[in-house]
């Protein structure tokens, strides 16, 4: 992964957005971002639609239980006021052989008066009572019903509040990213252009190295504790290291854009230092020529993918994406197949350390 596409990964995985598999399918969300919204709007309309027809079809069936529940408790209310009625009705007729038993008789038959009273008197809020919690869900969904037929727009809106919410925080954070988004485009540009080279040429991907000790760069009066660089492609001729930057004229033009020549300057040199075995326990040994070690050559290159400044500048090659392929065929080779593949497994294994 190059360098602008992990860091806007890495920008997306922060702000926790993992469902996205490619930059093609971010792009794809930002151009359509207007059409996602319609789409989920209507697919709330339907929501809602559904759920008023369920909430009517629910309501008529809350009706005739309702109905079903009332006249059962009804039944069952004048069946035991009935059975109240006789039994009083027999404790009359009833004569006590004592006065214990004629107490007792007294007792019951005066309860169950009162619980016949309190029945009779109480017939209707009994029936109420026994379909409180249906009529009290029914109440509920009518008042959503209403609610859907009168006020239907503000029922997708809050339906769908969630759902738009999570797409306006993706598209905000997306746009933030513009940046990264334009520079992994002009990356996977270049990596594109460069897979039309023949197979002796080795690309390697955002080459990322950090140093526990900074090194110093005595010609630029600077310690160097990290280097990152998009692309670096080894071929027979030498190595090129290239750092893609997909900017407009206007940005290119803007002063507080930082130039990237001191980024691939510092990487040329940290490449020198490694080659000629002045940093660490990486050791490259092509073989000696009777003549001596051959030199590995490094050009510095900046591409841009749709302009470029004009004229020619020190230390880097600027040129556009059209131009990239014809400057790196320009070079005769100097390495043997065996020796490029050496060169490139020699850097692989820097890059694979991270820190060094």
């Amino acid at each position: 992964m190059i360098g602008s596409l992990a860091t806007l990964k890495s920008h997306l995985e922060e702000n926790n957005i993992r469902d996205f598999k490619s930059l093609k399918e971010v792009m794809t969300f930002q151009s359509s971002y207007t059409t996602i919204r319609k789409q989920l709007i209507s697919i709330h309309e339907k929501l809602i639609e559904d759920e008023k027809n369920l909430l009517n079809t629910d309501l008529q069936h809350l009706n005739k239980t309702i109905e079903t529940e009332k006249k059962l408790a009804e039944q069952r209310l004048i069946v035991e006021i009935e059975n109240l009625k006789q039994q009083v009705a027999l404790s009359k007729n009833e004569e006590p052989e004592n006065l214990f038993a004629k107490l007792k008789k007294n007792v019951i038959g005066w309860s169950n008066k009162k619980i016949l009273q309190n029945k009779e008197r109480d017939f209707d809020k009994e029936i109420i009572k026994s379909i409180k919690n249906l009529v009290e869900i029914q109440q509920v969904k009518k008042n959503r019903l209403e609610f859907i037929e009168t006020k239907f727009n503000q029922a997708v809106n809050e339906s769908a509040q969630t759902d738009l919410s999570e797409i306006d925080r993706k598209k905000s954070v997306i746009d933030e990213s513009s940046n990264y988004i334009y520079g992994a485009l002009g990356e996977q540009k270049v990596v594109k252009t460069l897979e039309a080279l023949s197979d002796d040429y080795y690309l390697i991907n955002d080459f990322d190295i950090t140093f526990f000790d900074a090194i110093y760069n005595k010609r630029d009066n600077e310690y160097i504790k990290s280097v990152q660089i998009d692309h670096i492609l080894v071929g027979p001729s030498g190595i090129f290291i290239i750092e893609t930057k997909n900017w407009s004229e206007k940005s290119i033009e803007n002063l507080n854009l930082r130039s990237p020549v001191n980024q691939i300057r510092r990487v040329s040199f940290i490449l020198f230092k490694f080659l000629n075995n002045d940093i660490g326990n990486f050791h490259l040994n092509l073989g000696k020529h009777h003549w001596g070690e051959k030199k590995i050559s490094i050009k510095n290159v900046i591409v841009l993918i749709s302009t470029r400044p004009q004229g020619e500048f020190q230390y880097v090659k600027v040129v556009k994406l059209n131009e990239l392929l014809s400057y790196v065929n320009y070079f005769k080779p100097v390495f043997s197949k065996d020796e490029t593949q050496q060169i490139a497994e020699f850097l692989l294994k820097i890059n694979d350390q991270k820190t060094i």
